[in-house]
């Protein structure tokens, strides 16, 4: 049957099913847009800023080699170093929210809203003052910290937390801090602090591996003879009264076996070398964090040994700087499983698919409103034709309102099939079909002269 010739009818439910179609196909690109759009928020990488400093550190170096490691390793949580001048622009960067993590040490003035998320490493005091060799002055036999009354002292670091460090020593030692000189020499000055004869005795704050801290002992060796460490025997005390400290030692030999220095352990004072991270950073972001930095942290060592020393911070509730809920949560064990971090986005899509499939629901019926008009038509034209039967006077016209059924039910399950209309509509146009086909039988008897009122036969 050629297009010019195809019924009208067929060409309406063709139309209708192409659309429902094109309807169907529109909303499964859009809930699959939905759902990929959703688990793509769900997983994407994460950044972080972290502010480090001074250029050239160490401290500098171990960050941008983790931000490395990760890209590396399309982890989940990435890192973007910004390098400033030092601690105090760290931490200003930090309070101001401008960054999400920051390195600095942990005696520093913090912000309320900083927790630990690592430690990068324990720095340590080393005190000590020199022998005197030949040929130089002699120092007034400093063997303890207590002697240091009345002497002056040469620190190692421009920062005024080394200061502060070596006045609250002095206070727990019973020595007046005002009575004792301080004297701050860069690091890069190493060598005018051993040529300094006023310098009675000296001080670094770091690591016990520092280069800085062996060559300051090398030198002032070199300079002004033998050094003699001087134990901070309150050390204890120290951490008691002042969290943010902890109470260390200094094994022997560790800078030097031949000549051993020291010749055997020393107690000392540490404060830790930390990662912080805001307190309303997500849990779940730190944590991860956390597990790439203690997971990754070997690799990253064949390159930079520093990375070695990283440590997990003390998750009590009362330590001095707190960890981090995602931190302690990993530390601890208490990490939330996939569905416990997810369910959020998990319920979400539901609702929105249902939310989905409910207005497509009317959509659909609205777009169906004009084929339930035409059911309605339908009956309606039915029960108009069994009265037109009534009136037939030939066989033909009979015929021709047959057609005419024929028609009303081949539109009316077009209907039942587009979901236009239910299976009870369509019994209602059943019944209605019957009574139809009784009328036409009843009237074509009567046409035929048959008496009526004598029962037939039905067909089926």
């Amino acid at each position: 049957m050629s297009e010019q010739s195809e019924n009208p009818g067929s060409a309406r439910r063709r139309l209708r099913r192409r659309n429902s179609s094109l309807l169907v196909l529109a909303t499964g690109i859009f809930v699959f847009g939905a759902a990929a759009g959703t688990l793509f928020y769900a997983l994407r990488p994460v950044t972080l800023t972290i502010a480090v400093g001074p250029t050239g550190r160490d401290d500098v170096k171990l960050i941008q080699g983790f931000a490395q490691a990760f890209a590396r390793e399309g982890s989940s949580v990435r890192l973007k170093p910004i390098t400033t001048q030092g601690a105090a622009e760290s931490i200003a960067l930090f309070t101001a929210n401008k960054v999400d993590l920051a390195v600095v040490r942990g005696d520093l003035d913090l912000p309320a809203s900083a927790e630990s998320v690592a430690i990068l490493r324990k720095n340590v005091v080393v005190l000590w003052a020199p022998t005197g060799a030949k040929g130089t002055r002699r120092s007034a036999r400093i063997k303890s910290v207590s002697d240091l009354a009345g002497h002056k002292v040469g620190v190692v670091g421009s920062t005024q937390a080394n200061v502060t460090l070596l006045r609250v020593i002095l206070t727990e030692s019973g020595v007046n801090p005002d009575k004792v000189t301080i004297g701050q020499f860069a690091l890069n000055k190493i060598a005018d602090l051993a040529r300094d004869p006023s310098l009675d005795a000296y001080m670094t704050v770091g690591p016990l591996d520092s280069k800085v801290t062996s060559d300051a002992i090398t030198a002032t060796a070199a300079a002004r003879g033998e050094p003699v460490f001087l134990p901070i025997d309150v050390s204890e005390a120290i951490a008691q009264k002042h969290p943010r400290y902890e109470s260390e030692e200094i094994a022997g030999s560790i800078f030097s076996s031949s000549p051993a220095r020291p010749e055997d352990k020393v107690e000392t004072v540490g404060v830790n070398h930390l990662i912080i991270a805001q307190h309303a950073l997500n849990e779940a972001t730190v944590g991860t964090l956390d597990r790439q930095l203690f997971t990754q942290r070997l690799q990253v060592a064949r390159d930079i040994p520093a990375a070695a020393k990283i440590e997990k911070p003390d998750t009590d509730k009362d330590a001095a700087l707190p960890a981090h809920q995602g931190a302690a949560a990993y530390i601890d064990g208490t990490e939330r499983t996939f569905l416990e971090k997810y369910s959020d986005y998990i319920w979400g899509s539901i609702l929105l698919l249902s939310g989905l499939g409910s207005a497509g629901a009317w959509l659909r019926h609205y777009l169906k409103r004009d084929e339930r008009e035409h059911y309605i038509s339908h009956r309606d034209d039915l029960l108009t034709l069994i009265a037109r039967v009534r009136g037939a006077e030939t066989p033909e016209q009979l015929a021709a309102m047959q057609g005419d059924a024929d028609a009303l039910l081949r539109e009316a399950l077009d209907c039942y099939d587009d979901g236009a209309i239910e299976e009870g509509d369509l019994s209602v146009i059943g019944l209605t079909l019957e009574q139809f086909h009784h009328a036409v039988a009843d009237r074509r008897a009567a046409i035929s002269g048959d008496r009526p009122g004598v029962p037939r036969m039905r067909a089926g």
